[in-house]
């Protein structure tokens, strides 16, 4: 248990960092909402489901991007600043970094769910329903960001990040859609190991698997 306790103990770290003197305070708080509801959900699912601490700790990374994101604001992140310059470019890219994570996560927990569970039976349908979960997250999650903007009357500019980009909202839902495909072609089957050494006989052999779904 001390990994976990770790883990939320990280967070804490991570949100105490970015409320300290953050760029703008409305902002902040609307961009930190996401990551302490999750926190939330996790902690009170925890007994009854508790994920691979792989899941936990990527989870955690993406915690610390929306923190940093908090904090300065998504278009002014030092570092990307810094890197737009060097290539030459008109706008903070920090953003799309985090939606290539917030690809990464959806299919993280869904796949996780499917194999354990035994809810979906076949290996690619099971990666299909992922990517689909994935690219339904990040869609929904734009349509919450425009709300949330418009209810609140804040600067759209300024809270979405649009950075003059027509295309923004788009390219966000793009940098998903690459990072649930990257979780699939290149993490899969990290995750497939690390899934059967912490919960043993959760895995169907695949050749079972296919045979089951055709």
């Amino acid at each position: 248990m001390k990994r976990y306790y770790f883990i939320l103990l990280l967070f804490f770290i991570g949100l105490l960092w970015s409320g300290i003197n953050p760029r703008n305070g409305a902002h902040w708080i609307g961009e930190i909402a996401a990551p302490v509801v999750g926190m939330i959900i996790l902690t009170a699912t925890f007994k009854r489901f508790r994920y691979t601490i792989i899941t936990y700790y990527i989870i955690l990374i993406s915690c610390f991007m929306m923190f940093v994101g908090a904090h300065y604001t998504f278009s002014r992140v030092p570092l990307f600043d810094w890197i737009s310059d060097f290539l030459g470019q008109d706008r903070n890219n920090y953003d799309k970094f985090g939606h290539f994570f917030q690809g990464i996560i959806p299919v993280l927990i869904a796949r996780e769910i499917f194999l354990r569970r035994k809810i979906v039976i076949g290996y690619k349908l099971i990666s299909f329903l992922s990517f689909c979960i994935c690219m339904a997250t990040t869609s929904v999650y734009e349509l919450i960001e425009y709300i949330v903007c418009t209810i609140a009357g804040g600067n759209p500019a300024t809270f979405l990040g649009t950075q003059g980009d027509l295309w923004d909202s788009q390219t966000d839902m793009l940098a998903a859609a690459l990072g649930g495909l990257f979780m699939l072609f290149f993490l899969r089957k990290l995750h497939d190991r690390i899934i059967e050494k912490e919960f043993p006989d959760t895995i169907i052999p695949r050749s079972k698997t296919y045979s089951s779904a055709g």
